[in-house]
Protein backbone atom coordinates (compact mmCIF):
# COMPACT_ATOMS: atom_id res chain seq x y z
CA UNK A 1 0.00 0.00 0.00
CA UNK A 2 2.93 2.36 0.81
CA UNK A 3 4.28 1.72 -2.87
CA UNK A 4 0.92 3.02 -4.05
CA UNK A 5 1.09 6.12 -2.45
CA UNK A 6 4.46 7.23 -3.65
CA UNK A 7 4.99 9.29 -7.17
CA UNK A 8 5.19 6.94 -10.11
CA UNK A 9 8.96 6.65 -11.47
CA UNK A 10 7.45 6.08 -15.28
CA UNK A 11 10.73 6.39 -17.36
CA UNK A 12 12.16 2.67 -16.72
CA UNK A 13 8.41 1.35 -17.35
CA UNK A 14 8.35 3.77 -20.73
CA UNK A 15 11.61 1.98 -21.25
CA UNK A 16 10.94 -1.45 -21.12
CA UNK A 17 7.85 -0.76 -23.05
CA UNK A 18 9.76 0.25 -26.07
CA UNK A 19 12.20 -2.52 -25.97
CA UNK A 20 10.04 -5.16 -25.07
CA UNK A 21 7.26 -3.69 -28.14
CA UNK A 22 10.72 -3.60 -30.57
CA UNK A 23 11.38 -6.79 -30.02
CA UNK A 24 7.45 -7.64 -31.00
CA UNK A 25 7.67 -5.44 -33.97
CA UNK A 26 10.57 -7.51 -35.13
CA UNK A 27 8.76 -10.70 -34.83
CA UNK A 28 5.04 -10.09 -36.13
CA UNK A 29 6.13 -8.47 -39.20
CA UNK A 30 9.06 -10.78 -39.94
CA UNK A 31 9.09 -13.88 -38.78
CA UNK A 32 7.23 -15.35 -40.91
CA UNK A 33 8.91 -13.68 -43.70
CA UNK A 34 12.29 -15.33 -42.27
CA UNK A 35 10.24 -19.16 -42.16
CA UNK A 36 9.27 -18.39 -45.99
CA UNK A 37 12.71 -17.89 -46.73
CA UNK A 38 13.35 -21.20 -45.37
CA UNK A 39 10.83 -22.95 -47.71
CA UNK A 40 8.52 -23.23 -45.13
CA UNK A 41 4.90 -24.00 -46.97
CA UNK A 42 2.00 -21.57 -45.35
CA UNK A 43 0.51 -24.61 -43.34
CA UNK A 44 3.89 -24.47 -41.78
CA UNK A 45 4.43 -21.38 -41.23
CA UNK A 46 0.63 -20.85 -39.46
CA UNK A 47 1.54 -23.79 -37.26
CA UNK A 48 5.11 -22.69 -36.29
CA UNK A 49 3.79 -19.14 -35.48
CA UNK A 50 0.51 -20.84 -33.95
CA UNK A 51 2.96 -22.52 -31.46
CA UNK A 52 4.78 -19.25 -30.75
CA UNK A 53 0.96 -17.54 -29.51
CA UNK A 54 -0.49 -20.73 -27.98
CA UNK A 55 2.32 -20.79 -24.73
CA UNK A 56 0.75 -17.76 -23.81
CA UNK A 57 -2.66 -19.87 -22.77
CA UNK A 58 -0.47 -21.86 -20.43
CA UNK A 59 2.29 -19.02 -19.61
CA UNK A 60 0.90 -16.32 -17.65
CA UNK A 61 -1.30 -18.09 -15.57
CA UNK A 62 1.84 -20.32 -14.28
CA UNK A 63 3.66 -16.68 -13.77
CA UNK A 64 0.47 -15.16 -12.72
CA UNK A 65 -0.15 -17.81 -9.66
CA UNK A 66 3.72 -17.44 -8.61
CA UNK A 67 3.73 -13.84 -8.68
CA UNK A 68 0.51 -13.18 -6.97
CA UNK A 69 2.04 -15.74 -3.99
CA UNK A 70 5.24 -13.74 -3.73
CA UNK A 71 4.27 -10.36 -3.92
CA UNK A 72 7.33 -10.14 -6.39
CA UNK A 73 6.34 -9.73 -9.94
CA UNK A 74 9.53 -8.11 -11.26
CA UNK A 75 11.27 -11.14 -9.91
CA UNK A 76 9.65 -13.72 -12.06
CA UNK A 77 9.81 -11.44 -14.96
CA UNK A 78 13.61 -11.06 -14.38
CA UNK A 79 13.70 -15.12 -14.32
CA UNK A 80 11.32 -15.49 -18.05
CA UNK A 81 12.97 -12.88 -20.16
CA UNK A 82 16.56 -14.35 -18.93
CA UNK A 83 15.65 -17.85 -20.10
CA UNK A 84 14.13 -16.57 -23.23
CA UNK A 85 17.27 -14.83 -23.86
CA UNK A 86 18.85 -17.83 -23.56
CA UNK A 87 16.33 -19.89 -25.62
CA UNK A 88 16.41 -17.45 -28.54
CA UNK A 89 19.84 -18.74 -29.67
CA UNK A 90 17.74 -22.09 -30.55
CA UNK A 91 16.88 -19.27 -33.39
CA UNK A 92 20.37 -18.57 -34.48
CA UNK A 93 21.13 -22.47 -34.46
CA UNK A 94 18.59 -24.22 -36.21
CA UNK A 95 16.99 -24.12 -39.09
CA UNK A 96 14.58 -27.43 -39.84
CA UNK A 97 10.88 -27.24 -38.77
CA UNK A 98 10.71 -29.83 -35.62
CA UNK A 99 13.95 -28.13 -34.20
CA UNK A 100 12.49 -24.50 -34.54
CA UNK A 101 9.08 -25.79 -33.48
CA UNK A 102 10.55 -26.92 -29.89
CA UNK A 103 12.91 -23.38 -29.71
CA UNK A 104 9.62 -21.34 -30.53
CA UNK A 105 7.85 -23.73 -27.89
CA UNK A 106 10.26 -23.40 -25.09
CA UNK A 107 11.51 -20.03 -26.30
CA UNK A 108 7.61 -18.13 -26.49
CA UNK A 109 6.77 -19.82 -23.07
CA UNK A 110 8.98 -17.83 -20.93
CA UNK A 111 8.41 -15.08 -23.10
CA UNK A 112 5.11 -14.46 -23.51
CA UNK A 113 5.50 -14.97 -18.72
CA UNK A 114 6.76 -11.42 -18.48
CA UNK A 115 4.27 -8.77 -20.22
CA UNK A 116 1.25 -9.66 -17.75
CA UNK A 117 2.81 -9.89 -14.73
CA UNK A 118 4.67 -6.07 -16.00
CA UNK A 119 1.04 -4.76 -17.23
CA UNK A 120 0.05 -5.64 -13.61
CA UNK A 121 3.24 -3.77 -11.59
CA UNK A 122 2.90 -0.92 -13.55
CA UNK A 123 -0.60 -0.60 -12.54
CA UNK A 124 0.10 -0.89 -9.21
CA UNK A 125 2.78 1.66 -9.83
CA UNK A 126 0.25 3.93 -11.10
CA UNK A 127 -2.32 3.86 -8.26
CA UNK A 128 -5.23 6.85 -8.70
CA UNK A 129 -3.65 7.64 -12.04
CA UNK A 130 -4.40 4.64 -14.25
CA UNK A 131 -5.49 6.90 -17.12
CA UNK A 132 -1.63 7.94 -17.26
CA UNK A 133 -1.02 4.09 -18.56
CA UNK A 134 -1.72 4.68 -22.21
CA UNK A 135 0.93 7.45 -22.22
CA UNK A 136 3.31 5.11 -20.68
CA UNK A 137 2.28 1.91 -22.85
CA UNK A 138 2.46 4.30 -26.35
CA UNK A 139 6.32 4.08 -25.88
CA UNK A 140 5.71 0.65 -26.66
CA UNK A 141 4.35 1.48 -29.83
CA UNK A 142 6.93 3.73 -30.37
CA UNK A 143 9.25 0.59 -30.15
CA UNK A 144 7.60 -0.94 -32.68
CA UNK A 145 7.62 1.78 -35.60
CA UNK A 146 11.39 2.16 -34.35
CA UNK A 147 11.98 -1.53 -35.25
CA UNK A 148 10.03 -2.21 -37.86
CA UNK A 149 11.09 0.65 -39.93
CA UNK A 150 15.01 0.32 -38.98
CA UNK A 151 14.87 -3.08 -40.07
CA UNK A 152 13.19 -3.09 -42.57
CA UNK A 153 15.61 -1.40 -44.02
CA UNK A 154 18.18 -3.49 -42.91
CA UNK A 155 16.41 -6.65 -44.30
CA UNK A 156 15.56 -5.00 -47.73
CA UNK A 157 19.66 -4.23 -47.79
CA UNK A 158 21.16 -7.66 -45.96
CA UNK A 159 19.05 -10.01 -46.19
CA UNK A 160 16.14 -11.62 -43.45
CA UNK A 161 18.97 -13.96 -42.52
CA UNK A 162 19.63 -11.42 -39.75
CA UNK A 163 16.70 -11.78 -38.25
CA UNK A 164 17.59 -14.93 -34.96
CA UNK A 165 20.89 -12.68 -34.59
CA UNK A 166 18.67 -9.46 -33.64
CA UNK A 167 16.31 -11.03 -31.80
CA UNK A 168 18.83 -12.58 -29.44
CA UNK A 169 20.15 -8.99 -29.23
CA UNK A 170 17.12 -7.40 -28.65
CA UNK A 171 16.17 -9.76 -25.87
CA UNK A 172 19.57 -8.99 -23.44
CA UNK A 173 18.34 -5.01 -23.57
CA UNK A 174 14.40 -5.80 -22.76
CA UNK A 175 16.34 -8.59 -19.71
CA UNK A 176 18.96 -5.50 -18.71
CA UNK A 177 15.60 -3.00 -18.41
CA UNK A 178 14.34 -5.01 -15.85
CA UNK A 179 16.82 -4.08 -13.41
CA UNK A 180 15.70 -0.38 -13.82
CA UNK A 181 12.79 -0.75 -11.75
CA UNK A 182 12.41 -1.48 -8.17
CA UNK A 183 10.81 -4.16 -7.11
CA UNK A 184 7.93 -3.18 -4.68
CA UNK A 185 6.82 -6.42 -2.62
CA UNK A 186 3.00 -6.68 -2.37
CA UNK A 187 1.71 -8.15 0.68
CA UNK A 188 -1.63 -10.17 -0.75
CA UNK A 189 -3.41 -12.70 0.71
CA UNK A 190 -2.83 -16.54 -0.80
CA UNK A 191 -5.38 -16.90 -3.01
CA UNK A 192 -4.55 -18.84 -6.37
CA UNK A 193 -7.06 -20.16 -8.27
CA UNK A 194 -10.21 -20.45 -5.92
CA UNK A 195 -13.90 -20.25 -5.46
CA UNK A 196 -13.94 -16.57 -5.28
CA UNK A 197 -11.53 -16.23 -8.59
CA UNK A 198 -13.35 -18.54 -10.36
CA UNK A 199 -17.05 -16.63 -9.44
CA UNK A 200 -15.49 -13.43 -10.61
CA UNK A 201 -14.40 -14.99 -13.74
CA UNK A 202 -18.52 -16.77 -14.07
CA UNK A 203 -19.84 -13.31 -14.61
CA UNK A 204 -21.18 -13.03 -17.63
CA UNK A 205 -19.72 -9.53 -18.61
CA UNK A 206 -16.16 -11.26 -17.52
CA UNK A 207 -16.86 -14.27 -19.68
CA UNK A 208 -18.31 -12.00 -22.74
CA UNK A 209 -15.19 -9.69 -22.52
CA UNK A 210 -12.86 -12.83 -22.67
CA UNK A 211 -14.80 -14.43 -25.29
CA UNK A 212 -14.96 -11.58 -27.54
CA UNK A 213 -11.24 -10.35 -26.57
CA UNK A 214 -9.99 -14.07 -27.96
CA UNK A 215 -11.82 -13.85 -31.37
CA UNK A 216 -11.02 -10.36 -31.85
CA UNK A 217 -7.40 -11.46 -31.67
CA UNK A 218 -8.24 -14.17 -33.58
CA UNK A 219 -9.44 -12.40 -36.41
CA UNK A 220 -5.73 -10.43 -36.63
CA UNK A 221 -3.82 -13.72 -36.99
CA UNK A 222 -3.59 -13.84 -40.75
CA UNK A 223 -2.64 -10.56 -40.73
CA UNK A 224 0.74 -11.17 -38.35
CA UNK A 225 1.28 -14.24 -40.16
CA UNK A 226 1.15 -13.19 -43.67
CA UNK A 227 0.52 -9.52 -44.82
CA UNK A 228 4.33 -9.14 -44.89
CA UNK A 229 4.26 -12.46 -47.44
CA UNK A 230 0.88 -11.08 -48.95
CA UNK A 231 2.53 -7.35 -49.70
CA UNK A 232 5.88 -8.91 -50.51
CA UNK A 233 4.16 -10.60 -53.16
CA UNK A 234 2.11 -8.11 -54.65
CA UNK A 235 5.63 -6.09 -55.40
CA UNK A 236 6.28 -4.12 -52.66
CA UNK A 237 9.47 -3.90 -51.29
CA UNK A 238 10.34 -4.49 -47.78
CA UNK A 239 11.01 -0.92 -47.39
CA UNK A 240 7.59 0.40 -47.92
CA UNK A 241 6.01 -2.60 -46.00
CA UNK A 242 8.25 -2.07 -43.21
CA UNK A 243 6.48 1.89 -43.18
CA UNK A 244 2.71 0.06 -43.66
CA UNK A 245 3.10 -1.39 -40.72
CA UNK A 246 4.55 1.14 -38.92
CA UNK A 247 1.54 3.29 -39.77
CA UNK A 248 -0.91 1.07 -38.27
CA UNK A 249 1.07 1.25 -35.19
CA UNK A 250 1.47 4.90 -35.05
CA UNK A 251 -2.34 5.24 -35.69
CA UNK A 252 -2.24 2.76 -32.42
CA UNK A 253 -0.71 5.51 -30.48
CA UNK A 254 -2.84 8.57 -31.05
CA UNK A 255 -5.37 6.43 -28.97
CA UNK A 256 -3.34 5.26 -26.35
CA UNK A 257 -2.02 9.01 -26.32
CA UNK A 258 -5.48 10.01 -26.25
CA UNK A 259 -7.01 7.45 -23.77
CA UNK A 260 -7.79 9.49 -21.13
CA UNK A 261 -9.64 11.76 -22.41
CA UNK A 262 -11.54 8.95 -23.89
CA UNK A 263 -12.81 7.19 -21.62
CA UNK A 264 -13.81 10.29 -19.64
CA UNK A 265 -16.26 11.37 -22.66
CA UNK A 266 -17.69 7.84 -23.48
CA UNK A 267 -18.45 4.53 -22.18
CA UNK A 268 -16.06 1.81 -22.18
CA UNK A 269 -18.78 -0.33 -24.01
CA UNK A 270 -19.38 1.94 -26.99
CA UNK A 271 -15.65 2.33 -27.36
CA UNK A 272 -15.40 -1.45 -28.01
CA UNK A 273 -18.30 -1.87 -30.11
CA UNK A 274 -16.91 0.98 -32.40
CA UNK A 275 -13.44 -0.87 -32.26
CA UNK A 276 -15.15 -4.38 -33.91
CA UNK A 277 -16.98 -2.78 -36.04
CA UNK A 278 -14.13 -1.10 -37.40
CA UNK A 279 -12.32 -4.23 -37.27
CA UNK A 280 -14.74 -5.84 -39.70
CA UNK A 281 -13.75 -3.14 -42.04
CA UNK A 282 -10.41 -3.37 -41.87
CA UNK A 283 -10.38 -6.72 -42.77
CA UNK A 284 -12.62 -6.36 -46.04
CA UNK A 285 -10.47 -3.94 -47.24
CA UNK A 286 -7.17 -5.77 -46.89
CA UNK A 287 -8.45 -9.20 -48.26
CA UNK A 288 -10.16 -7.62 -50.85
CA UNK A 289 -8.91 -4.47 -52.10
CA UNK A 290 -5.33 -5.20 -51.43
CA UNK A 291 -4.11 -4.45 -55.07
CA UNK A 292 -4.93 -0.63 -54.31
CA UNK A 293 -2.18 0.78 -51.87
CA UNK A 294 -4.37 3.61 -50.41
CA UNK A 295 -6.99 1.20 -49.50
CA UNK A 296 -4.08 -0.55 -47.55
CA UNK A 297 -3.19 2.86 -46.14
CA UNK A 298 -6.61 3.06 -44.79
CA UNK A 299 -7.14 -0.43 -43.31
CA UNK A 300 -3.47 0.04 -41.96
CA UNK A 301 -4.89 3.65 -40.46
CA UNK A 302 -7.74 1.05 -39.12
CA UNK A 303 -5.25 -0.41 -36.55
CA UNK A 304 -5.92 2.00 -34.09
CA UNK A 305 -8.97 0.40 -33.25
CA UNK A 306 -8.85 -2.88 -34.53
CA UNK A 307 -5.73 -3.26 -32.11
CA UNK A 308 -5.61 0.17 -29.59
CA UNK A 309 -8.88 1.09 -28.90
CA UNK A 310 -10.12 -2.45 -28.18
CA UNK A 311 -7.29 -3.04 -26.46
CA UNK A 312 -7.19 -0.08 -24.05
CA UNK A 313 -10.89 -0.81 -23.58
CA UNK A 314 -10.47 -4.22 -22.62
CA UNK A 315 -7.42 -3.60 -20.47
CA UNK A 316 -9.45 -1.07 -18.52
CA UNK A 317 -12.22 -3.20 -17.67
CA UNK A 318 -10.06 -6.38 -16.52
CA UNK A 319 -8.39 -4.02 -14.45
CA UNK A 320 -11.57 -3.26 -12.99
CA UNK A 321 -12.71 -6.56 -12.76
CA UNK A 322 -9.99 -8.48 -11.56
CA UNK A 323 -8.96 -6.21 -8.14
CA UNK A 324 -6.54 -7.14 -5.24
CA UNK A 325 -4.36 -10.40 -5.02
CA UNK A 326 -6.24 -11.89 -8.18
CA UNK A 327 -5.27 -8.51 -10.42
CA UNK A 328 -2.09 -10.81 -11.78
CA UNK A 329 -4.22 -14.03 -12.72
CA UNK A 330 -6.79 -11.71 -14.06
CA UNK A 331 -4.32 -10.16 -16.43
CA UNK A 332 -2.64 -13.38 -16.94
CA UNK A 333 -5.88 -15.01 -17.88
CA UNK A 334 -7.03 -12.28 -20.05
CA UNK A 335 -3.55 -12.64 -22.39
CA UNK A 336 -4.30 -16.35 -22.55
CA UNK A 337 -7.22 -16.53 -23.71
CA UNK A 338 -6.86 -12.94 -26.28
CA UNK A 339 -3.41 -12.79 -27.55
CA UNK A 340 -2.83 -16.84 -26.31
CA UNK A 341 -5.67 -18.82 -27.68
CA UNK A 342 -7.14 -16.47 -29.49
CA UNK A 343 -3.88 -16.00 -31.77
CA UNK A 344 -2.68 -19.06 -32.03
CA UNK A 345 -6.24 -20.48 -33.11
CA UNK A 346 -6.28 -17.38 -35.73
CA UNK A 347 -2.67 -17.99 -36.84
CA UNK A 348 -3.32 -21.89 -37.74
CA UNK A 349 -6.72 -21.07 -39.50
CA UNK A 350 -4.65 -18.45 -41.62
CA UNK A 351 -2.33 -21.02 -42.70
CA UNK A 352 -4.59 -23.60 -43.91
CA UNK A 353 -6.99 -20.63 -45.29
CA UNK A 354 -4.07 -19.20 -47.31
CA UNK A 355 -2.79 -22.35 -48.78
CA UNK A 356 -6.28 -23.01 -49.61
CA UNK A 357 -8.09 -19.57 -50.77
CA UNK A 358 -4.90 -16.54 -50.24
CA UNK A 359 -6.16 -13.42 -48.64
CA UNK A 360 -9.57 -13.02 -49.93
CA UNK A 361 -10.57 -16.42 -48.05
CA UNK A 362 -7.98 -15.64 -45.21
CA UNK A 363 -9.64 -12.25 -44.64
CA UNK A 364 -13.27 -13.08 -44.98
CA UNK A 365 -12.88 -15.82 -42.04
CA UNK A 366 -10.88 -13.05 -40.24
CA UNK A 367 -14.24 -10.63 -40.58
CA UNK A 368 -16.22 -13.71 -39.28
CA UNK A 369 -14.58 -14.02 -36.05
CA UNK A 370 -14.63 -9.99 -35.67
CA UNK A 371 -18.61 -10.36 -36.91
CA UNK A 372 -19.16 -13.25 -34.09
CA UNK A 373 -17.36 -10.78 -31.72
CA UNK A 374 -19.76 -7.65 -32.55
CA UNK A 375 -22.83 -10.02 -31.78
CA UNK A 376 -21.68 -11.10 -28.14
CA UNK A 377 -19.97 -7.84 -27.33
CA UNK A 378 -23.35 -6.22 -28.00
CA UNK A 379 -25.06 -8.60 -26.02
CA UNK A 380 -22.87 -8.81 -22.78
CA UNK A 381 -20.03 -6.61 -22.17
CA UNK A 382 -20.99 -4.19 -19.51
Amino acid sequence: MHAMMQPCRCWPLSFHYFFYFSLLGTILPYLGLYLSGLAFTPVQIGELLAIFMLTKVIAPNVWGVLADRSGQPIFWVRIATFTALVLSIGLIVFQTFWALFWVLLLFSFFWHASLPQFESYTFKQLGAAKHRYGQIRLWGSIGFIAAVVAFGSLFENFGIALLPWILSGLLLIVWGSTYLVQEQRVHAEPTPLNDRFLALVRRPEVLGLLLVSFLLQASHGVYYSFFTIQMTELGLNKTLIAWLWALGVIAEIAVFWWMASLFQRFKVRQLILLAIILTIIRWSLTGQLDHYLGWIVVAQLLHAASFGLFHAGAIYLIDQYFTGSHHGKGQALFAASSHGLGGAVGMLIAGYAWQAGGAPLSYGLMSGFALLALLIAWRWVK
